[in-house]
């Protein structure tokens, strides 16, 4: 019985979505899941409508594929995954409240501090070269800083 099933370009897509789902289990990123779904569910179309095509089954593909992720995402912002550390992937918020140091002044609201071994341009209130400031945000790639508190301005 099992001969010419992969016969079939459904059984095909099936085998396909499996293996999404293997490889999403091996290298987890929460994407390739949703291309074993469209994969998968273009597999069921193309045995239950042999008639399908390729050209079909390329459009069934990238049609459920752009749903499976539109729901996916949809999932994942109102049920978002609890993470040990939220602010992985944004910079700027990890580095509010870090104690930084002017290297370039800060004039007419704008200069350069050192973070860490780097340096970023910052806006904040004028202060010379070797200041001590606190990160209180990020701006379109630039951090906000002020002075610490209890520091005297220096120009």
């Amino acid at each position: 019985m099992m001969d010419g099933w992969f016969d079939s370009p459904g059984a095909w897509w099936i085998a396909g979505g499996a293996l999404l789902v293997l490889a999403e289990l091996a290298i987890p990123g929460v994407f390739l899941v949703f291309l074993a779904i469209a994969a998968v569910i273009t597999g069921l179309l193309s045995l239950l409508f042999p008639e399908l095509g390729l050209a079909g089954q390329l459009v069934s593909f990238a049609a459920w594929a752009v749903v499976a992720v539109l729901i996916g995402k949809r999932w994942y912002r109102e049920f978002p995954v609890d993470s040990s550390d939220p602010l992985l992937n944004d910079r700027v918020a990890r580095l509010v409240g870090e104690t930084v140091t002017v290297v370039q002044a800060i004039e007419n609201g704008t200069g350069r501090i050192r973070v860490g071994d780097g340096e970023w341009t910052a806006h904040g209130p004028d202060a010379s070269v070797g200041t001590r400031m606190r990160v209180t945000g990020g701006d379109r790639g630039a951090l906000r800083v002020e002075p610490l508190p209890g520091a005297l301005p220096q120009h």
